[in-house]
């Protein structure tokens, strides 16, 4: 048994399901354990349920029925002031950013503190000086330093989405959720990101659960793959362990959405 699979889960889902209509679930009964450090990466068509997965854990999206366990807290009874508590806990990088346009860079990634400030404070947008260092930081960190004071707007799309990677780590999260980060960006952009996300993640310490469609970028980057077709779990292992026939099987007739499509070979991400 390898020391991450000794350690106690971080996150535990028990018969998870969602349906959005009676008696047509979107997830059918989803049972996963993540443990701390685990980059993993869950692959499936369209319409397959990841999106719906991501934000059951964090509860952008109310389960029908299970349990979603984060730290050792029972996610799906949580109302009110403890529910904001958790969502302010896990961090999120959307696919389109999320961002206020008109706002700059330093204040878009400020704004991952304001769940975890008092309402005076985070209304008048009065930060503390080792937030400001440390949003500063990140945006170092990702190469994105020489456009503290640009407005987001201004931003290229891999630019706009490495300032969301700097947001949500803002939070200090141990759980870091990523809904198609990619999706939206040319490869070249999508590389970047890729290398931008695994690396803050592995230099803070912090479990990444991202959906992607590219087979290939998550065989390169992920330490687990999750399968997903038609709500239900049908893959979960290492990417060594994830066959051409598996992924066939996985995406069926949406087999092209598997594939990054480079607009020149260079770009292409390596598998």
């Amino acid at each position: 048994m390898t020391a991450m699979s000794a350690a106690a889960p971080l996150l535990t889902i028990r018969g998870l399901e969602k349906s959005y209509v009676a008696d047509k679930p979107v997830l059918k009964g989803i049972d996963l354990d993540v443990h701390p450090g685990e980059f993993v990466v869950v692959i499936g068509p369209s319409g397959a349920g990841k999106s719906t997965f991501i934000r059951c854990l964090n509860r952008m999206i109310d389960p029908t029925a299970g349990s979603v366990v984060v730290d050792g807290v029972e996610t799906t009874v949580l109302r009110g002031k403890a529910l904001r508590a958790l969502r302010s806990s896990i961090g999120m990088i959307f696919q389109h950013y999320n961002l206020i346009a008109r706002r700059n860079v330093l204040t878009n990634v400020l704004h991952g503190r304001l769940g975890q400030m008092p309402f005076i404070k985070s209304a008048l947008g009065l930060y503390a000086a080792a937030d400001r260092t440390r949003a500063v930081e990140l945006l170092d960190t990702v190469g994105m330093s020489d456009h503290i004071y640009a407005k987001a707007g201004s931003l290229s799309g891999g630019q706009m989405q490495r300032v969301g990677i700097c947001r949500a780590m803002m939070q200090a999260p141990k759980l870091l959720l990523a809904d198609e980060p990619i999706a939206s960006l040319d490869p070249k952009s999508a590389r970047t990101v890729m290398d931008e996300i695994a690396m803050v993640t592995m230099k803070y310490g912090v479990t990444c659960i991202m959906n992607l469609h590219q087979v290939d970028v998550a065989r390169k980057y992920a330490t687990r793959i999750i399968g997903i077709k038609g709500g239900v779990v049908v893959f979960d292992g290492a990417p060594a362990d994830l066959s051409e026939e598996m992924v066939a099987d996985i995406y069926g007739d949406k087999l092209a959405q598997s594939v990054l499509k480079a607009d020149t070979p260079e770009l292409e991400l390596a598998a």
